[in-house]
């Protein structure tokens, strides 16, 4: 069973080219905040004078759970597997995963992560991995 799968519209699309080219792109706007899920308004001020920026790819893992129950069917190959909130060098937060340790075992918080884009269903996903790892 294939996963779902994003709805990519005008506003994220730059967002999903940015994963294609193998980077992270943000939304960043004249009043100085910095947001991710991409929105055609900023957050902060609800301002529409913004810019898309390519992140660093380094990261810190804020927190994480670990599913041991599928609540999607197409999930339950993937049994367990972690679901974490990294806050991006620039500020933005996304919610990912961190590869090579789905059990969640070795994850701290705080603990230093890198950008990795790995494909599902021929969409590119940013995934992090702990800093320094070398990926498979």
């Amino acid at each position: 069973m294939n996963k779902p799968l994003p709805v990519i519209t005008p506003v994220s699309a730059p967002y999903w080219q940015s994963l294609e080219q193998g980077a992270l792109s943000y939304l960043h706007c004249v009043c100085g905040h910095r947001w991710l899920p991409p929105r055609p308004q900023c957050p902060a001020c609800l301002g529409t004078d913004w810019k898309w920026v390519r992140a660093s790819g380094r990261a810190r893992l804020i927190s994480w759970v670990v599913y041991h129950t599928a609540y999607h069917e197409a999930f339950a190959a993937e049994l367990p597997y972690n679901v974490a909130l990294v806050e991006l060098e620039e500020g933005p937060r996304l919610i990912t995963n961190v590869i090579g340790c789905a059990d969640g075992r070795g994850l701290t918080a705080g603990m230093a992560v890198e950008l990795t884009v790995e494909y599902e269903q021929n969409v590119p996903l940013a995934r992090f991995r702990v800093a320094g790892t070398v990926q498979k």
